[in-house]
């Protein structure tokens, strides 16, 4: 076993270390310069297997040589006449095959499984045949782990030749032995296997919580865009709308009554200031700077409160509007927003297409636990008031859908003209 057939071990903490003074030299701790070295290795090894693959066969080829021509194998040996071709075919025959050790292991130990078995018979016992532990190991690293009893068998069946043949010790002290060496071999290439599997599992689970994240960050970029868009839409779109309302009564008031004209163009600055109040506010919110103002100077958030000045507002610019409320309003902020903007975008719809002649009737409804129901309808000519730019009916239906209600937008029913917009919030679930 070698150290490139361990796992390389994933480093998954960042270690967030303060920077030290200018001069001052750090000394890396010893662990960190040898982990990095090994991921150095082992990613040259997973680009260039063939170099490591030939050091280490080279290495054990050597080794059984030196075994065969240094006579060691002479003190444990059953046959001290063995001629020398043949204990260098079984040299070779025993070390040469671990050159695919690592991508076909089980027919490397097919392959070692005779020159060990002649080995044996022939009481020649070189010590080369330790290496079938070797391919055993990678047997547990990389194949399934039903391989390893033919391969137990394979490496044990020498071990019981040479026992029966020589004689030499107990059958249980000499198969015993073998035995465990086999199961030391499994164990570590067991014990390697489920380290890298852990290891890539966590691997995986990292790419794939990154992933999430990036998808979490682009759905959330794509909300707030979104939001944003609605506001934008809602708080620009009514004034604008309102102004042009004022203008145009400004216009022809300017002839006949001065004082009218007067009042429209104030009521027209009034208006621009309020829309340009609200828009710096948003803007604020988007605004990425530690030192920002209150949090509530930030709020772009009307309530149910400025209600009346919305209505006002639009009275202003010509649009009668009557309005009825039955219940207490015991909303939280997110629902009063909800209802000021739909309330909002429907007269805003009223103003732009009902036509001059039209009115508007609001009806709110408050029930208990957040519940709440607005009906806004028009007396414009049917069909007149749609929201023709494509944005205030989803922009509403969103805002509806953030509290489980519903929203209702089309034309009234027959005989009456006009327009209906109802919203339903209901009740807010416990938490």
């Amino acid at each position: 076993m070698t150290a490139a057939d361990a796992p390389a071990t994933m480093d998954l903490v960042t270690n967030h270390q303060e920077v030290p003074p200018t001069g001052v030299r750090t000394t890396e701790p010893l662990t960190q310069y040898l982990q990095r070295a090994h991921q150095r290795v082992r990613a040259f090894d997973r680009r260039h297997p063939l170099p490591w693959d030939l050091s280490f066969t080279g290495f054990w080829v050597t080794a059984a040589l030196i075994d065969y021509t240094g006579g060691g194998w002479r003190s444990i040996t059953h046959n001290p006449g063995a001629p020398g071709p043949f204990l260098l075919t079984l040299s070779l025959g025993l070390s040469v095959p671990l050159l695919r050790r690592r991508t076909r292991p089980a027919a490397v130990l097919l392959a070692m499984a005779p020159f060990a078995l002649v080995n044996a018979w022939s009481g020649t016992a070189l010590q080369a045949a330790l290496l079938q532990l070797v391919v055993v190991y990678h047997i547990a690293l990389r194949l399934p782990l039903r391989h390893l009893w033919w391969a137990a068998a394979l490496v044990l069946t020498p071990v019981v030749v040479s026992t029966a043949r020589y004689g030499e010790g107990e059958w249980s002290q000499q198969i015993g032995s073998q035995l465990t060496s086999v199961l030391v071999a499994v164990l570590i290439g067991v014990t390697v296997r489920t380290r890298q599997n852990y290891t890539e599992a966590l691997e995986d689970r990292a790419r794939r919580l990154e992933t999430e994240r990036d998808q979490q960050a682009r759905l959330a970029a794509a909300a707030e865009r979104a939001r944003i868009a609605r506001e934008m839409h809602d708080i620009i779109g009514h004034n604008l709308s309102v102004i042009t309302g004022l203008a145009d009564g400004g216009r022809y008031a300017a002839g006949k009554s001065p004082e009218r004209a007067a009042q429209a163009l104030d009521a027209i600055a009034t208006t621009s200031r309020q829309a340009l109040g609200e828009l710096r506010r948003l803007l604020d919110v988007l605004r990425d700077e530690g030192t920002a103002a209150h949090p509530a100077d930030l709020t772009p958030q009307p309530a149910l409160t400025d209600l009346d000045r919305l209505i006002d507002g639009v009275r202003n610019a010509g649009l009668p509007v009557h309005t009825t409320v039955e219940g207490r309003a015991t909303l939280p902020p997110g629902r009063q927003l909800t209802v000021y903007r739909v309330v909002q975008e429907a007269l805003t719809n009223t103003l732009k297409h009902a036509g001059p002649d039209a009115t508007s009737e609001i009806s709110l409804v408050y029930g208990d636990k957040g519940a709440v129901t607005v009906t806004v309808t028009d007396t414009g000519a049917l069909g007149t008031s749609a929201p023709a730019d494509g944005r205030g009916l989803p922009g509403m239906r969103e805002r509806t859908a953030l509290y489980g209600g519903t929203l209702e937008a089309g034309p009234r029913p027959r005989p009456e003209q006009g327009w209906r917009v109802r919203l339903h919030l209901p009740e807010e679930s416990p938490q």
